[in-house]
């Protein structure tokens, strides 16, 4: 969780997230971000609805534009790609305890879904990208990619993070030649974090 603040987008309208893409691409990303996010927290009322302060809703929306960005840029990349992987946040897992039934693989690494709860982000996003043929990674933390990307050759990757882990993701896998859709959490921490659904079955 690299961010130093907290943040719960969960009761922002979903249309929010289309409009901040839509603006964000035909005001061109890298000359107007700043003023971009600033119009937008308060378009919105960002600040108000998560209470977040000013500075910390201006970084987390520059890096959710950034994501949109760069997705727009690997898009076509990616669609054209053949063998490809989902990698999850576990901390999205419904419980992080012995309710939980998903098993830790430490040779991938990786847990394994076990399907135990209907209402499991993890559980749903696991079976609608396995469908498409997708190889799914519920990692623990970001230094298990290195190992997975070196055991097996994917050239299209979806990874679901934080902008700033994003961020950090992305150059690495570019620079293996694989082109990445990034999908923001919506809720961050260390427990029952948040992803939208429809926007992964969108990137898919």
């Amino acid at each position: 969780m690299p961010y130093k603040f907290t943040f719960d987008l969960s009761k922002i309208p979903k249309f929010f997230f289309t409009e901040l893409a839509t603006v964000s691409y035909q005001t061109g990303i890298h000359t107007t971000a700043l003023n971009t996010s600033v119009n937008m927290i308060k378009k919105f009322k960002i600040d108000e609805i998560t209470g977040l302060n000013i500075n910390d809703a201006v970084v987390l929306l520059h890096d959710f534009i950034n994501m949109q960005a760069a997705n727009i840029v690997d898009r076509n990349k990616f669609l054209e790609s053949k063998k490809r992987a989902l990698l999850l946040p576990h901390c999205s897992r419904q419980y992080l305890d012995s309710r939980c039934k998903a098993v830790f693989d430490a040779d991938i690494p990786t847990y394994i879904c076990s399907h135990c709860s209907e209402n499991c982000l993890i559980n749903q996003a696991d079976k609608i990208t396995k469908e498409k043929g997708y190889d799914v990674f519920i990692l623990p933390g970001g230094s298990c990619i290195p190992k997975i990307f070196n055991n097996t050759k994917y050239d299209g990757v979806v990874g679901i993070a934080c902008g700033e882990e994003a961020g950090m993701l992305r150059p690495l896998l570019s620079n293996m030649n694989i082109a990445v859709q990034s999908i923001p959490l919506i809720k961050n921490g260390c427990a029952n974090t948040i992803f939208n659904l429809e926007t992964l079955a969108k990137i898919l």
